[in-house]
């Protein structure tokens, strides 16, 4: 069963009929930009693009900076198909009037091809090396001391170079949904792991406004302020 987010202002019932009849879980929220800055993590992301195409195409745009690595299927319906090209990021498009059996193939297909092949399980990059295994990092070839969540924090970013997550969504992916404390604790966490990583700390950037991300060629425009 996967975690499907839906971006409509409709029920998913209506956008799309068959996926209520397929087993797994679905959540709607609106599909506005100030929606998907915290939208929750999901394993695919269906946007409904039936009307309002111009809008649709710039939120599906804005979906690529956001953090949310999910596959992304365009609802659409068949006068719609010849607006949508590669500039949108889709993995797929489906038209609304699809039956369960080509919905539940197209969604696990688009998971399963966003699956990484292969993984290493050393990450390096700039200097810094994680070890999955054995839950070790170093810098520059030197053991970094660091707690179970800074492990996991700065294993989450460097998964993703690029991506700006907002506190939110670094407290939903390292945290899990089951932790009730405040997003303060994210700041905590940046700032010890920059202290850290001493004079690699650049390499994590915020984003005013929008949170945080790791940036492998510490572009000037992100700050990192010395209170975070």
């Amino acid at each position: 069963m996967a975690q499907l987010l839906v971006l409509s202002a409709t029920p998913e019932q209506e956008i799309l009929p068959a996926l209520s009849l397929l087993p797994h879980k679905v959540r709607n929220i609106p599909a506005e930009p100030a929606g998907i800055v915290n939208a929750p993590s999901a394993d695919l992301i269906f946007l409904d693009a039936r009307t309002d195409l111009n809008n649709m195409k710039s939120l599906a745009k804005i979906l690529q900076t956001t953090g949310l690595s999910a596959p992304l299927i365009l609802i659409v319906t068949e006068g719609g198909l010849a607006a949508v090209n590669e500039e949108w990021g889709a993995t797929d498009i489906i038209l609304t009037t699809a039956g369960p059996a080509e919905v539940d193939v197209r969604i696990r297909l688009a998971i399963s091809r966003n699956k990484p092949k292969a993984l290493s399980n050393l990450i390096e990059t700039n200097g810094i090396t994680i070890d999955e295994v054995t839950y070790s990092a170093k810098v520059h070839g030197l053991p970094l001391d660091l707690t179970f969540k800074e492990f996991e924090l700065l294993k989450f970013l460097t998964q993703h170079p690029g991506r700006v997550f907002s506190r939110e969504q670094l407290l939903s992916e390292v945290w899990g949904y089951d932790y009730f404390g405040g997003t303060r604790t994210v700041d905590v966490h940046i700032r010890r792991l920059r202290f850290k990583l001493g004079d690699l700390e650049s390499l994590i950037g915020t984003v005013r406004n929008r949170g945080y991300s790791f940036n492998p060629d510490r572009s000037e425009d992100q700050e990192v302020p010395s209170g975070y």
